[in-house]
């Protein structure tokens, strides 16, 4: 049962995205800030197509980073969503080249509240790979803290999560970050210096390294719950709200929500690590059968996730296993 909710969780997130709100804890609201200039500026990875509009720019990663990665990597076994040293098998680095089209705003609206990350892009990067938020499929793992390493009877050694706080998916080879890339700031950054842009969350605001201004390192402390900030950078001397990624192994590794206006229709959902995941859930035709709105529906699943199937079916006055049957999600026997 658990294991069939890790989808749903995911798509879950994509679909309410834009309706879940929680508090945020920054001091004040910057003014808008055209980041164009800084967009021109960046050290994008060639093979990263931009275009521009009057407010938005176009970026059409190739999701390939322009940066070594492992030979080999540590993956689940069929039907795990997120594994460990005894439910993981060693894989030739399956990276691929994606399809990726980011709409992207160039004058970034802040926001009082904030919007949750879901599973899946949340921010594309200069190396022309793409981020995702702090989770593994399940919404709760931080892939960070559950990094590996195992050993194959071949004599193959092979990590979870790589030396750039990156992997693939093992199914299409979808290359993303979980955390702070050390193999990109080290293509931008230098050494004592302040921390450069390193990519673009999907709401339009920067994304950069663990330094400040001065070249001093950042840690959760210094940062709003979404691993925020508004402060002077190279790019913007008067200041800008903008993104840091910590090297921690913990759930500040990554954005954990966007403190911009973000359009929905951007975020694309997480593509499954593990084998034996079920089909994402179609809402429409589950509000259908309970006689309720698919916005009430989303409403009842609330912000947790995976989401309280037994709360959300309280909410709408139905039992548990009717919720499920309309979800098309078979209930496991308890005992």
């Amino acid at each position: 049962m658990k294991r069939k909710l890790v989808v749903f969780a995911g798509f879950l997130l994509v679909a309410t995205n834009s309706a879940v709100f929680i508090s945020a804890h920054a001091a004040s609201s910057p003014k808008s800030v055209a980041t164009v200039s800084a967009v021109k500026g960046a050290k994008w990875n060639p093979t990263i197509k931009l275009s521009y509009s009057k407010s938005s720019v176009i970026m059409e990663p190739t999701g390939i980073p322009n940066h070594s990665r492992d030979a080999y990597y540590a993956v689940p076994n069929a039907g795990v969503v997120v594994p460990n040293e005894t439910t993981a098998n060693i894989i030739a680095d399956p990276t691929k080249a994606q399809i990726y089209k980011f709409t992207i705003p160039t004058t970034p609206q802040y926001s009082s509240s904030v919007t949750t990350t879901s599973l899946g892009s949340i921010g594309v990067m200069v190396s022309g790979a793409v981020l995702y938020n702090p989770f593994e499929g399940d919404g709760q793992t931080v892939a960070m803290a559950n990094n590996f390493t195992i050993t194959n009877s071949a004599g193959i050694t092979a990590s979870f999560v790589d030396k750039c706080s990156g992997h693939p998916t093992p199914n299409i080879g979808a290359y993303h970050y979980h955390g702070l890339p050390t193999c990109v700031t080290a293509k931008v950054d230098k050494a004592g210096k302040p921390s450069r842009i390193i990519g673009f969350a999907l709401d339009g605001f920067p994304i950069y390294g663990d330094r400040d201004i001065n070249g001093r390192q950042l840690t959760a402390k210094n940062l709003d719950q979404c691993n925020g900030i508004i402060s002077s950078t190279p790019e913007f001397p008067k200041g800008i709200y903008h993104y840091v990624l910590l090297g921690t192994a913990d759930a500040r590794s990554s954005i954990a929500c966007f403190h911009g206006k973000v359009d929905s229709t951007q975020i694309q959902s997480m593509p499954a690590m593990g084998g034996g995941q079920m089909p994402m859930p179609d809402l429409d035709a589950a509000a259908k059968k309970l006689g309720v709105t698919v916005d009430l529906l989303k409403e009842s699943f609330g912000t947790t996730n995976p989401p309280d199937l037994a709360g959300a079916a309280k909410k709408l006055g139905v039992s548990e296993t009717v919720l499920l049957n309309a979800l098309g999600i078979q209930a496991n026997p308890k005992g």
